[in-house]
């Protein structure tokens, strides 16, 4: 790997500024900063008035760790232009909740209060998050501020829709705080991987024994749903083939569950024609029984013996097709970790492995990796999956390059 840093800068801390106006989702505010500086960004709030109606600025003083600034005339920016000073050192503003009131005032170029003026001064992207009433947010007039905001290149997030605080059920919820966060890291993301078609399996599969049990492995999906995620921010079109897990899944453009190694083969042989990248993550069961009962097995012998088939070798199989993807393979080992992986990565003929300990992995947020490839071995940290999932997207991207 390039042994410039440079190419994970986008995965440094950013410096962000949290504007809120009024509405009821400001309470979700509070949560929404505690994520951001928990991921080490730092940030900055701006409120508005009527913000500070619906949550103090005390409240988000102590989550942020900064000033809030309310009044552009406020005494503590010693040149008098906060407007300036507040928005130049922001790589994002990012304004949550977005009352309808604010919409039209960035619609129409409004500057009467601090956050309006900055939002208007800014040099970096704006993104807003909608919060109001469903009938609000399908009024037309709102509609044609949304519409003229995305023609100035803003980004929205949201709204969601659901049960409102007024009563009433529809579309104009703001975003739950992590569904934010994932919206700002996609838009601070580098588009590495734009229009790249790349197939990815996540998590376990469960070879059944009877109605009841099955063998299966401790894999959590973590890495493999992290990669998704991490490949859809880059741009990639991503199709999901995903087994047992206990990680929450990623929104991706194609998701497919196969909860065997016999469906998971089948899934990915159906479609893998048109990617460009596959990376098999998921923990595939290399045996399977080779009979499975259809009633629940009883106890009576002090000991049960139960033969087992070597199932299909999904990277293998997918390595050797006339005109196979770029192929990014897993190992979790437990010894000699980069001897096997080595080995794996020549075994299979595929040009990139991923070497890890599987006692160190398999149900962590974190891990720490190998990758392997023909030019030679790369170490990364110890970092949480996101992060890995980043760096490794990154480093393929260099080999697709």
């Amino acid at each position: 790997m390039n042994s410039a840093q440079s190419q994970y800068d986008y995965l440094q801390p950013k410096h962000l500024l949290v504007g809120v106006t009024g509405g009821i989702a400001a309470y979700k505010t509070a949560e929404l900063i505690r994520l951001l500086i928990k991921q080490g960004h730092t940030v900055q709030v701006v409120m508005t008035e009527a913000a500070t109606h619906f949550i103090t600025p005390t409240t988000l003083q102590a989550l942020s760790g900064n000033p809030v600034f309310v009044d552009s005339w406020d005494a503590r920016i010693a040149n008098g232009m906060p407007h300036i000073e507040l928005s130049r050192p922001a790589d994002a503003i990012l304004v949550a909740p977005a009352s309808a009131d604010f919409i039209a005032k960035l619609a129409h170029g409004f500057a009467n209060d601090l956050l309006s003026t900055l939002c208007l001064a800014r040099e970096c992207p704006l993104l807003v998050a909608p919060a109001m009433n469903k009938q609000m947010w399908e009024n037309a007039s709102t509609q044609r501020n949304i519409a003229q905001l995305l023609k100035d290149q803003v980004t929205i997030l949201g709204p969601d829709s659901g049960e409102q605080a007024c009563g009433e059920v529809g579309q104009g919820r703001m975003l739950e705080p992590d569904m934010l966060i994932e919206g700002v890291q996609a838009h601070l993301t580098p588009k590495l991987l734009a229009d790249k078609k790349i197939l990815i399996t996540a998590g376990a599969t469960m070879e059944m024994l009877d109605p009841v049990r099955g063998i299966t492995n401790i894999s959590s999906g973590k890495m493999g749903f992290a990669l998704a995620k991490v490949a859809t921010q880059m741009g990639a079109e991503v199709t999901l083939v995903y087994g047992h897990a206990t990680a929450s899944r990623p929104q991706v453009r194609h998701a497919y569950y196969a909860g065997t190694a016999h469906d998971m083969y089948q899934s990915v042989m159906q479609h893998i024609a048109d990617q460009e990248v596959f990376i098999g993550v998921a923990a595939v069961a290399d045996y399977s029984p080779l009979v499975s009962s259809d009633q629940k097995i009883k106890k009576s012998e002090q000991t049960l013996t139960i033969e087992l088939k070597k199932n299909k070798d999904i990277l293998a199989d997918v390595a050797s097709l006339p005109n196979p993807p770029y192929c990014v393979g897993f190992a979790a080992e437990t010894e000699r970790v980069l001897e096997y992986a080595r080995q794996k990565r020549l075994d299979k003929k595929i040009p990139l492995i991923v070497a890890n300990r599987a006692n160190l992995a398999l149900g962590s947020d974190n891990n720490s990796v190998i990758l392997i490839d023909a030019t030679g071995d790369y170490p990364l940290d110890t970092a949480d999956k996101t992060t890995i999932a980043a760096k490794i997207l990154t480093h393929l991207k260099h080999q697709l390059n």
